[in-house]
């Protein structure tokens, strides 16, 4: 067993997970589940004793250690954790994009591990049988279409329904400072996207939680009895390296910044790196011959099967570029405008992930980015007014379409 030290108010950055001081006396005599995945890491300080050989002394200092909270809860503390829920990948975060998750144990601390990404993706009442109190740890990116914020409009929706508090461990958002995208018609609405808000929605997982409950997009507009646990000492701008992937195909801050422009790819005859080590970095087919960068996907970790699977696809590296401070829609453009198929391109996926049909649309009349970005001004004006009232964290800026 570690004792950690824990401060209540620091004078440094800590994640809500790492603020346990603010959590852990609201779990005493409950029983506690939690949605978590090999993201829900706890950083903390415990103290190590050090041997001076020359004086004969011993003195304590400090050291900074870091493991998963389900690993630190079961071997450091009383709390009586019952059950864990895995998201998208699972709770170790292998399983493949779409892959169903079945239930199982966890072989570290012998929990059971209910799957919301299986039969179900809102946990059912049998399924939260037990719980008094539900945490959520999940790493989000902040774009729509990232299934994690999903996964929380249905656990809020269940906890609401069964009387259940959830308790939300924030996080940072490492695209935090960008709004911008269209903004998706309810009519598009799915598990890739389920609330009518932009691409890039510049909220971490904790405002967003606030969001759902107070504009009551709950099923029947009930609201969730819900406590956000913040980071300590965060500004929306700075820069956050995530610990450790948030899944298996966003391996480094460069997929994870073009993962929301990258993303529409799928929803194409378009590769964005599966089955490679450039996930989310490099895109390409067989129909973009005229670009002279190519790779070839293969089975990897993350991507059993994945799309052109051993054939060599032409396009473009990016991994090395500057970061992007908007949705950038240049590569999709100019990917549609040279491939030798555009007939082929699109697919019924790609209506999901843009949440309306006027983006492809727009693209294949020819309008150019600068022409299709003024066309989300007004949903995005709006939808920044609303998102102002859930703010746990001030705008020191927004870097997109703050022009247009």
């Amino acid at each position: 067993m570690i004792k950690s030290k824990m401060k209540i108010k620091p004078d440094f950055f800590m994640t809500g997970t790492d603020n346990m001081a603010s959590y852990f006396g609201l779990l005493k005599n409950k029983k506690v589940g939690i949605l978590t995945n090999q993201s829900g890491l706890v950083t903390f300080e415990a103290p190590i004793s050090i041997k001076d050989t020359i004086n004969h002394s011993e003195q304590l200092s400090m050291k900074t250690y870091t493991m998963h909270v389900v690993d630190y809860i079961a071997q450091n503390t009383k709390i009586d954790l019952v059950k864990i829920y895995a998201p998208e990948h699972g709770f170790r975060g292998t399983a493949d994009a779409g892959e169903l998750i079945v239930d199982g144990k966890d072989t570290k601390t012998g929990l059971p591990i209910i799957s919301l990404y299986g039969n179900n993706k809102k946990p059912t009442a049998e399924q939260l049988q037990g719980i008094d109190v539900l945490l959520f740890d999940l790493q989000d990116v902040g774009a729509r279409f990232y299934t994690y914020i999903s996964s929380l409009h249905y656990v809020m929706e269940a906890c609401a329904e069964n009387n259940i508090e959830l308790i939300v461990l924030d996080r940072p958002n490492p695209n935090g400072n960008i709004v911008d995208g269209p903004i998706l018609e309810k009519e598009h609405s799915s598990f890739v996207g389920m609330h009518e808000i932009p691409v890039l929605h510049g909220m971490t997982i904790g405002e967003y939680a606030l969001m759902i409950n107070g504009e009551k997009w709950l099923k029947d507009s009930i609201q969730c009895k819900i406590k956000i646990v913040p980071c300590e000492n965060y500004r929306r701008e700075m820069p956050y390296s995530l610990p450790v992937k948030p899944s298996p195909n966003l391996p480094n801050a460069q997929a994870i910044n073009l993962y929301a422009s990258l993303c529409f790819f799928e929803g194409t005859n378009v590769s964005i790196g599966r089955g490679t080590n450039k996930q989310f970095q490099i895109y390409g087919s067989p129909y973009l011959t005229a670009n002279h960068y190519s790779f070839t996907p293969m089975p990897n970790e993350g991507a059993k099967d994945p799309l052109w699977n051993g054939k060599i696809c032409c396009g473009e590296d990016l991994s090395e570029i500057p970061k992007v401070n908007k949705l950038e829609l240049k590569w999709l453009i100019k990917a549609y405008r040279e491939t030798e198929e555009p007939s082929k391109f699109f697919n019924s996926y790609f209506t999901k992930l843009a949440g309306t049909k006027k983006l492809q649309e727009q693209i294949e009349g020819g309008m150019n980015e600068e022409e299709i970005r003024a066309t989300w001004k007004s949903g995005i004006e709006k939808f920044k007014e609303m998102r102002r009232k859930y703010l746990i964290y001030p705008d020191s800026f927004l870097v997109a379409n703050q022009n247009n």
